[in-house]
C-alpha cells in the first residue's frame, strides 16, 4: 500500500497524522509453516495461491528447512490447492514422487472451527511486523524473514491450551453420536 497524501511529521503539542486511504499496490500470499514442538516456523510469500505455489513452497520447506527429515508431517486446512495432486501438476513425475514419499500429511476437520497454530502464529506475525502500510512484495519479504528469523530464534512457542476433554464438551455436536 503506498500513502495517497504523505503523513505530517510530528510536532510540539502535534502528533504525526497518517491518513486512511491509501493506493493498493497488489497482494501478497503467505504460506506459513509452523513446527510447534521446536518452535520453528517458515514464512514464504509467493504472488499468489495456486497449485503451483504450494508445492513449490513445500519443496522448499523439505529441502531447504527439513533436508535431514525422513518424514514431514503437515497438519493443514482441506483447500483444493493443498494436495499431493499439486506435486503432480508442478513437477516431473520423479520430483513428485519424490516429494510425496517425504510427505505424511493430515488434515483439520472440514466443518470444526478448530484454530491452527499456523494461524495464530500468522496473527502474531501481522501484529509485530506487517501491522504499518507496506509498499511492495519485497518489503513484505524483509519483514516476514526478519520476524520469522526473531522468533525461532527466541524460540517462540504457541501457549496451546485446548485439552482434548475440552474439545469434546465445547465442541460435542460435531463428534458422532455413538448408541450401544
Amino acid at each position: 500500500m503506498k500513502h495517497v497524501r504523505e503523513p505530517t511529521e510530528a510536532e510540539p503539542g502535534m502528533p504525526r497524522r497518517l491518513g486512511y486511504h491509501y493506493e493498493r499496490n497488489g497482494t501478497v500470499n503467505m504460506f506459513t509453516f509452523f513446527e510447534p514442538l521446536a518452535n520453528h516456523r517458515v514464512v514464504l510469500t509467493r504472488g499468489r495461491r495456486t497449485m503451483i505455489d504450494w508445492a513449490e513452497c513445500v519443496r522448499e520447506v523439505i529441502d531447504t528447512h527439513y533436508s535431514e527429515a525422513e518424514k514431514v508431517v503437515l497438519v493443514m486446512d482441506n483447500l483444493n490447492t493443498h494436495g499431493l495432486s499439486s506435486l503432480q501438476e508442478a513437477f516431473e513425475p520423479a520430483e513428485a514422487r519424490r516429494l510425496a514419499e517425504r510427505l505424511e500429511i493430515h488434515y483439520t476437520p472440514e466443518h470444526g472451527s478448530w484454530p491452527v497454530l499456523a494461524e495464530i502464529e500468522q496473527s502474531v506475525m501481522a501484529r509485530q511486523a506487517l501491522s504499518r502500510r507496506i509498499p511492495d512484495r519485497g518489503t513484505i519479504e524483509r519483514r516476514t524473514t526478519a520476524w520469522q528469523r526473531q522468533r525461532n530464534a527466541a524460540d517462540a512457542t504457541v501457549d496451546w491450551q485446548f485439552t482434548k476433554e475440552e474439545a469434546r464438551g465445547k465442541l460435542k455436536r460435531l463428534y458422532p453420536k455413538i448408541n450401544v
